[in-house]
């Protein structure tokens, strides 16, 4: 596997080996000893998956409490997935990193606890997986709203095209009123 650490050093996208041929093609998604090598040595609690249309926007949510690192992937289709950093005391506070995560490319994105996670779909719909270090904890989960001008993510949406939210999502509240991390 290549790490490779985004402009944000503690986002890493993550290639993977890929061996195919004409049967299709074989890789390890998560190797601990490899990770731990690249200075991602952390447990997974829980994996989650989820479906969704086009131009769905899901985030960007991050947890107060119980603060969760993901290592996130895409299984069907195509996605821009993007961090957020939540932490005040960084020096990268309020500054994100955006990837096109896809079943085509098989890159990962380590999404360190700490950090705000979003993504819209780019694709027919996409299949996204994802590793989680702590539990979910709706009491503790907070959302940045996707389109804060503070915050200024470039979003691959076309000219006049919405993207489809929940409302949770719709309502979420910009990086200078939110509850972040010190």
């Amino acid at each position: 596997m290549e790490f490779e650490p985004q402009r944000i050093p503690d986002v890493v996208l993550i290639r993977p080996r890929l061996f195919g041929d004409s049967r299709g093609f074989f890789f390890e998604s998560w190797q601990r000893r490899e990770f731990a090598q690249a200075g991602i040595d952390v447990d997974f609690v829980q994996d989650n998956c989820s479906r969704s249309a086009r131009h769905t926007l899901r985030g960007l949510h991050y947890q107060v409490e119980q603060t969760q690192g993901k290592l996130v992937r895409v299984t069907s289709g195509a996605v821009f997935d993007v961090a957020v950093d939540v932490r005040r005391s960084s020096p990268h506070f309020g500054k994100w990193v955006g990837v096109e995560l896809s079943a085509d490319n098989q890159f990962a994105l380590w999404v360190p606890p700490g950090f705000a996670h979003g993504f819209l779909v780019l694709s027919e719909s996409a299949d996204f997986t994802y590793k989680c270090t702590d539990y979910y904890a709706p009491a503790h989960e907070r959302c940045i709203r996707w389109d804060d001008a503070g915050v200024g993510i470039d979003w691959p949406l076309a000219p006049g095209v919405a993207p489809i939210l929940s409302r949770k999502d719709a309502e979420g509240a910009t990086l200078a009123d939110a509850q972040t991390l010190p």
